[in-house]
């Protein structure tokens, strides 16, 4: 039978005849009882009968060859793989090169074949693609798959953005103004000359190694804002907000520990506790459907709708609470069925329309009983009266404020409203508020 043989022209690179030790030759035979090691024969001493030990003449054996074709019938496998070394040992694209080394092809058909067979051969794509699914299904064990921060956004000098970015210059991978800047001032009147004594020498090498440990301080904190990906503010702040409240809050407070885990090992510790909130929920309706006496997920969804259904019912009854501060007025009441009634249909609600009756602006938000109340002080009382916010609302709103200023050194009123979606007009007096009250500082 036959058998594929070495691809290599070095006859050197093959083993010798086992009978006359010359280097073999395709084709050449091979024993398929004896060895290992295996026991090769050229031609000549194959039809001689040679026997040697336990071999013998009338073993089974293979021929061995390469001269037989495998992606295209004109050329056989030892011309497949001495194409595949000359454009190793060439470089890619050299096609003139690589034809004077192989000596029977030309330099188009070797441009056409390998571009054919080996760049666009749909058969070697699918197999690079079962091998990248393979290596990802390596990683699907992890809690999240790691990858190193994109390249950052290259903004104008002086602009809003290069700004957020705190002046980085991704072309020079440095910041305007460095971690601690002028630390090179210590060392612009040094000067070492020939007749310092000793301890003046040692004096001016222990400003120089304080200078080196600066630097190395400064090299860390900038190798720490590139692995966690902390230059392009933004799209970091967008990836914290896709958690849930509670790890978000986990996230800030672990973030000071995050210098000193790494970033693949904080990843994952956010990642798992995110899992585990996410089990701790579903657990916690599980119980809940148990505690209801439902055994199966039909009749889960049908109290999910259920329920569903009775917390916007409840939530119509509280807002039919609000008519009644109304209803001396009657055309502020029909004013506000209405806009319920644009909101129940799906539609954008109706700007309120001025009474002709020349009705009093809406009286201040009566606060006794509501939550959260107890946690204000008199001027926040006053503004959530005023503005007709719940308590509870406006601490949610506080909170998010305090943390956004904290962590942008400042904030602006268009950054509050980004992130309160509410009535422009109470945002304005809820930030007002904050920056009068000494809560955040404008940016």
């Amino acid at each position: 039978m036959d058998r594929l043989g070495s691809f290599s022209n070095d006859p050197s690179d093959k083993p010798p005849c086992r009978g006359c030790s010359s280097y073999l030759m395709e084709p050449y035979i091979k024993c398929a009882e004896c060895g290992p090691p295996p026991f090769f024969l050229c031609l000549q001493c194959f039809t001689r009968g040679f026997e040697y030990k336990k071999h013998q003449s009338d073993h089974t054996y293979e021929i061995m060859t390469s001269d037989f074709p495998v992606l295209d019938p004109s050329w056989t496998a030892q011309e497949e793989m001495a194409l595949l070394e000359a454009v190793m040992d060439c470089g890619f694209g050299n096609w003139q090169d690589v034809a004077n080394q192989m000596c029977t092809k030309t330099k188009e058909e070797c441009e056409k074949h390998y571009m054919k067979h080996f760049i666009n051969n749909p058969l070697f794509a699918s197999t690079l693609l079962n091998l990248k699914q393979a290596e990802e299904a390596k990683t699907a064990d992890s809690a999240i798959p790691f990858h190193s921060t994109d390249d950052p956004p290259r903004p104008t000098f002086d602009s809003l953005l290069s700004r957020d970015m705190a002046g980085y210059m991704p072309a020079r991978a440095d910041f305007i103004e460095e971690f601690d800047n002028y630390a090179e001032w210590d060392l612009r009147d040094i000067d070492f000359v020939e007749d310092d004594s000793d301890i003046l020498h040692a004096l001016k090498m222990a400003v120089v190694d304080i200078y080196h440990s600066r630097l190395k301080e400064r090299q860390r904190r900038k190798k720490i804002i590139r692995d966690h990906g902390l230059i392009n503010l933004k799209k970091f702040q967008l990836m914290e907000r896709r958690y849930p409240k509670e790890v978000q809050d986990l996230y800030e407070t672990m973030r000071r520990f995050a210098r000193i885990v790494g970033p693949v090992e904080h990843d994952k510790f956010i990642e798992s506790h995110a899992l585990e909130f996410e089990l701790r929920r579903e657990i916690k309706r599980l119980q809940e459907y148990r505690i209801a006496g439902i055994t199966n997920f039909c009749s889960a969804r049908t109290y999910d709708h259920l329920k569903k259904t009775r917390e916007e019912e409840r939530l119509k009854r509280t807002m039919l609470s609000e008519v009644l501060q109304y209803i001396q007025d009657s055309s502020a009441c029909q004013q506000w069925l209405r806009r319920q009634a644009d909101i129940d249909s799906g539609l954008s609600p109706s700007i309120p329309v001025a009474s002709n009756s020349g009705r009093r602006s809406a009286p201040p938000l009566n606060l006794t009983g509501l939550p959260g109340t107890e946690k204000l002080n008199e001027k926040e009382k006053e503004l959530c009266q005023m503005v007709r916010l719940v308590p509870g609302a406006y601490l949610e709103y506080k909170s998010a404020l305090l943390n956004e200023c904290n962590k942008q050194g400042g904030l602006r009123l268009a950054q509050a409203r980004a992130l309160i979606k509410i009535d422009v007009n109470k945002t304005r007096k809820i930030y007002d508020f904050l920056i009068r009250e000494g809560y955040i500082t404008k940016a």
